[in-house]
């Protein structure tokens, strides 16, 4: 049986102009689609009708489809479809397990390819004037999952210690520990005035900032009912800020209602 080839596109942050076009042709041409709650309507539209569609998304506090359910889903494709996109938002290999589905297909013998894209930990924060480097703000900036509980029993990330080692964060999924992230990099040694910023629903409709200090930055972000999807910014970048080289968010929505 000859079998279909599963692409690993990645939708980019929301704005839908910030899609790649190899990623604008396989959504032109493809006959069936696998995509997340985090992905731009705007982007659906590209699909060509007879295109069958198939709803995967995961957030906190959601129905879930779990994550073996949307592998049998791709294989099963693979079966009878020549061109399966499975759309992801922001970058397929980055927090977004493209790199589990990438080994369970190759596993299963089908052909897949992945088509990186703009990941929300960039762009973000450049679509509120933040940039994630500057020379003046140190040399290294880490990006990490807050989406661990970070209680458990042996957390895989280490915030003590990202606070002596790295002079920027960018978190993903991280509004819900929030509290505690901040509490555990202000224990490994990060000083209280450190700035730190949120970017709620960047480069969309909906994009809020908030600039705080670290230590005041979980009881703003409470205050002012911010809420996923969100990326936080920790680090002396924050205040490299420039406003006026910020693009304006699109007008486009996201996620996808369930």
């Amino acid at each position: 049986m000859t079998l279909g080839t599963v692409y690993l596109v990645g939708a980019g942050p929301g704005d839908p102009e910030l899609l790649t076009l190899k990623a604008h042709r396989l959504l032109s041409s493809c006959d069936a689609l696998v995509y997340d709650s985090l992905v731009p309507k705007a982007l659906l539209d590209l699909v060509p009708e007879h295109c069958e569609r198939h709803f995967v998304g995961k957030r906190r506090g959601h129905h879930s489809v779990p994550q073996p359910s949307t592998n049998a889903v791709l294989v099963e494709l693979a079966q009878r479809r020549r061109c399966i996109v499975r759309l992801k938002g922001g970058d397929p290999f980055l927090f977004g397990r493209g790199g589990e589905e990438a080994a369970h297909l190759a596993g299963h013998g089908v052909p897949v390819e992945v088509v990186p894209g703009v990941t929300a930990g960039i762009a973000a924060p450049a679509y509120c004037g933040i940039p994630v480097t500057h020379r003046s703000a140190g040399s290294s900036v880490t990006f990490v999952t807050g989406h661990e509980e970070i209680d458990k029993a042996r957390p895989g990330v280490d915030w003590r210690g990202l606070a002596r080692s790295s002079d920027g964060l960018v978190i993903y999924m991280g509004l819900h520990n929030l509290r505690r992230i901040a509490e555990e990099l202000l224990a490994g040694g990060l000083a209280g005035d450190t700035p730190a910023a949120v970017v709620q629903q960047g480069t969309v409709h909906g994009q809020r900032l908030l600039v705080a200090s670290l230590a005041e930055l979980a009881d703003r972000v409470e205050a002012e009912g911010l809420a996923s999807p969100s990326i936080v910014v920790v680090g002396e970048v924050v205040n490299q800020r420039v406003e006026s080289c910020a693009p304006q968010p699109a007008d486009a929505e996201m996620p996808i209602p369930f």
